[in-house]
C-alpha cells in the first residue's frame, strides 16, 4: 500500500491563497527534506515510522519556557544564607566611624519622611512614621529595661531583625539588643521619640507595611 506524505491542495483554495501547484515527488521531497533538518535525531526509519502512525509535534516551547521561569526564580534558602554567613558583620568592619555616613543618610531621610520635621508639626503623626520607617542608620539609646546592662547603651543601627537590633558603639563594640522588654529612644532636630521594642517584633519589610493601632502601653 502506498503512503501518501502530501497532498495537494484544492484547485480553489490554491487559486485563493496564489500558490503555484507543485508536482507530487517535489513536494513529497520537500517534506522529507524539512522533517530530516527538524529531527535531526532521528533516523529515516525511525521517521518513516512516526508519519505512519501519529502527528509529528516539532517542538514544546510553552513547556519549556514555563521550566527556564522556574528555575531562575529560584534563589538562596535561609540555610543556605546563614551558611555563607552573608548578614554576619565581620570585626575589621566593626567600626563606629565608618556607619556615620548611615546615620546621615538616615537623618536627611527621616526629615523627608516627616515633611521637615517643623516646629508645628504634630507628634502624634511623627511618632506613627518613626515606627514605619527603616531604621537602619538611627542613633538610639537604651533608656529602659528589664536587664540594668543594657540601660545607657547608646550606638548606631546596623542591622534590624525581626527580635533584635545591632547597634555599633562609639566604643567600636558591636552589641545586639532584643527588642523585648527595652525601651528605645532617639533624637533628630530636637524631636525624641520614644520606641516599646516589645511593640516592633517584626522585620522592617514586615513593619512599613504594619498598621499600628493607639493603643496604651504596658510600662516595664
Amino acid at each position: 500500500m502506498e503512503r501518501v506524505v502530501y497532498n495537494q491542495l484544492p484547485q480553489q483554495v490554491a487559486k485563493l491563497v496564489n500558490i503555484q501547484p507543485q508536482k507530487p515527488k517535489e513536494a513529497e521531497a520537500f517534506v522529507k527534506a524539512f522533517l530530516k533538518r527538524s529531527l535531526t535525531q532521528k533516523s529515516e526509519e525511525h521517521i518513516d515510522d512516526i508519519l505512519t502512525r501519529k502527528a509529528v509535534v516539532l517542538e514544546r516551547l510553552q513547556k519549556r519556557r514555563r521550566r527556564e521561569r522556574k528555575t531562575r526564580g529560584k534563589g538562596l534558602s535561609a540555610k543556605q544564607r546563614r551558611e555563607m554567613r552573608l548578614f554576619e558583620i565581620k570585626p575589621e568592619h566593626q567600626r563606629y566611624e565608618m556607619f556615620l555616613p548611615l546615620h546621615e543618610l538616615w537623618k536627611q531621610y527621616t526629615r523627608d519622611l516627616c515633611n521637615g520635621l517643623k516646629p508645628e508639626a504634630q507628634p502624634q503623626m511623627i511618632q506613627t512614621k518613626l515606627l514605619k520607617a527603616d531604621l537602619h542608620g538611627a542613633l538610639v539609646t537604651v533608656t529602659k529595661s528589664k536587664c540594668p546592662s543594657y540601660v545607657g547603651i547608646t550606638g548606631i543601627i546596623v542591622q534590624e531583625m525581626k527580635h533584635v537590633f545591632k547597634i555599633i558603639t562609639n566604643e567600636d563594640r558591636l552589641k545586639v539588643i532584643p527588642k523585648l522588654n527595652n525601651v528605645f529612644s532617639m533624637e533628630i532636630d530636637g524631636f525624641v521619640s520614644y520606641i516599646f521594642g516589645s511593640k516592633i517584633q517584626f522585620r522592617a519589610s514586615e513593619r512599613s507595611a504594619k498598621k499600628f493601632k493607639a493603643k496604651g502601653t504596658i510600662d516595664l
